[in-house]
C-alpha cells in the first residue's frame, strides 16, 4: 500500500493533547479509501501549559508504519512539523486589539511621514519646485502651490498603489508587500523555532 504524506509547516492544538495524522498532514492512499488511517496518533502533548513542540516527518512515518508495517510512505511536505499547543482558547479582548491597531497606526503615520520629510530635505525638494516654477513661469515663489498640491496628491496614490490596499479594497489580487513581509517573518520564525527545537532535542540526547 503506498501512502503519501504532505505535512505541514505549523499546526495548532487547543485543549486537545492527543495529536491525530489528519491534524498535521494531508493523506493520500492511490486507489483506497483512506480509511483509519488520518485517525493514527502521532504525538501527544506532555503538559498542560502552553508551549510549541518540534514532530520529525520521520516520528510520522515510524506512526504509520507502526500500524501499517507493509506500507510504503512517501512525504511530499514539510521535513518539521510544529504543533503549537493552547491549554484553553484565549479569548480576544476587542477593545486592546483596537487599542493595538490605532497605536501601530499612529507609530506608521509618524515614522512614515517623517521620513518622507527627511527625504525631501535632503534631496531639496521645495528648491527644485522653485526652479521648475521659474523655468516655467518666470518667477521666483517659495512655495508654488500648482506644484505642490498634484505631487501630495500624487505621491498618497502612490503610496496606495504600491501597498496596494484602501480599506476593505485591493488594486489587484496580488499579495500586498506587507503580505508578503508578514508570509517572510512567519517562514523566518518557524525556522528558527525548529532550529532551536532541533538544538535543544540534541543536547537532551547527548546528556543521555
Amino acid at each position: 500500500m503506498d501512502i503519501y504524506i504532505k505535512p505541514i509547516e505549523k499546526a495548532q492544538m487547543i485543549e486537545r493533547k492527543v495529536v491525530f495524522l489528519k491534524d498535521i498532514a494531508e493523506v493520500y492512499i492511490g486507489g483506497q479509501t483512506k480509511g483509519g488511517i488520518e485517525e493514527i496518533i502521532v504525538f501527544q502533548i506532555p503538559k498542560d501549559k502552553d508551549a510549541t513542540y518540534l514532530i520529525s516527518v520521520l516520528d510520522v512515518i515510524r506512526a504509520i508504519h507502526h500500524q501499517y508495517p507493509d506500507a510504503t510512505v512517501s512525504n511530499v511536505g514539510e521535513m518539521d512539523i510544529l504543533v503549537e499547543y493552547h491549554h484553553k482558547e484565549k479569548k480576544e479582548n476587542k477593545a486592546i486589539e483596537y487599542l493595538k491597531v490605532f497605536a501601530i497606526c499612529i507609530i506608521l503615520f509618524a515614522g512614515a511621514s517623517t521620513t518622507i520629510m527627511c527625504f525631501h530635505t535632503d534631496t531639496q525638494v521645495p528648491l527644485i519646485f522653485q526652479n521648475y516654477y521659474y523655468m516655467f513661469f518666470g518667477e521666483n515663489v517659495d512655495m508654488p502651490t500648482i506644484l505642490t498640491i498634484p505631487y501630495s496628491i500624487g505621491l498618497a496614490v502612490g503610496v496606495l498603489v504600491f501597498f496596494n490596499h484602501f480599506f476593505k479594497f485591493k488594486v489587484t489580487d496580488d499579495p500586498t508587500p506587507i503580505e508578503i513581509e508578514m508570509t517572510t517573518y512567519e517562514k523566518e520564525t518557524n525556522a528558527s523555532v525548529v532550529d532551536k527545537l532541533n538544538k535543544r532535542s540534541a543536547k537532551g540526547e547527548a546528556k543521555k
